[in-house]
């Protein structure tokens, strides 16, 4: 997480009014710790200390109870990642059906990456992830926050190259409540 100040950053009013809301959800204010994770991480782009520390102020836990959850979940980034990042299935389901170990090779190559990096421009990440519970879809993978099923490498070019061309929002805004608009015509499904 890096050794940060402990100076407390400051959030939009949007994402105070969120976090808000979400702790008047729930009768135990811990329990809103995930979706405020989620709210931090839209607006900073990863997590970094200061992020861990204004969940735990807005929630009033301990930032080590913050600080376990953000690790323990891969939705979470701990570092910087590209404006459109790759999470790619390693798992069975997609590993029989001709899928990870491939998408990873791809990526890698189109790229010129390895996994966890980020293209010299801020534009692409990838990292392999265990299940994305879409095991009847495999081969598959979830860029940002939206799944792309049923991949193959030239699939996989055609998604990149629409990308580059659209620069698509494939976001789920937790502040907002709703998915960024591009690709629909590519088969992509709501993650929630």
């Amino acid at each position: 997480m890096g050794r940060e100040s402990d100076m407390e950053i400051t959030l939009s009013d949007e994402a105070e009014r969120k976090v808000s809301e979400l702790k008047s959800r729930y009768p135990d204010k811990k329990s809103a710790v995930m979706p405020a994770l989620y709210v931090a991480q839209e607006e900073l782009g990863y997590l970094n200390r200061k992020a861990i520390l204004w969940v735990s102020a807005r929630l009033e836990i301990p930032p080590v109870h913050v600080l376990e959850v953000a690790t323990f979940y891969t939705m979470y980034y701990k570092k910087p990642v590209g404006k459109y990042h790759f999470q790619v299935c390693r798992t069975l389901s997609c590993a029989i059906r001709g899928g990870g170990k491939k998408i990873t090779s791809y990526l890698k190559k189109r790229f010129g990456i390895e996994p966890n990096e980020v293209t010299p421009d801020g534009m692409w990440s990838y990292e392999e992830v265990e299940c994305l519970g879409s095991c009847g879809t495999a081969p598959m993978c979830e860029i940002n926050d939206v799944y792309f099923e049923n991949l193959t490498e030239e699939k996989i070019e055609e998604i990149i190259k629409r990308i580059e061309a659209e620069e698509p929002d494939l976001r789920y805004s937790t502040i907002r409540d709703e998915l960024g608009k591009g690709l629909e015509d590519l088969g992509r499904s709501k993650v929630v």
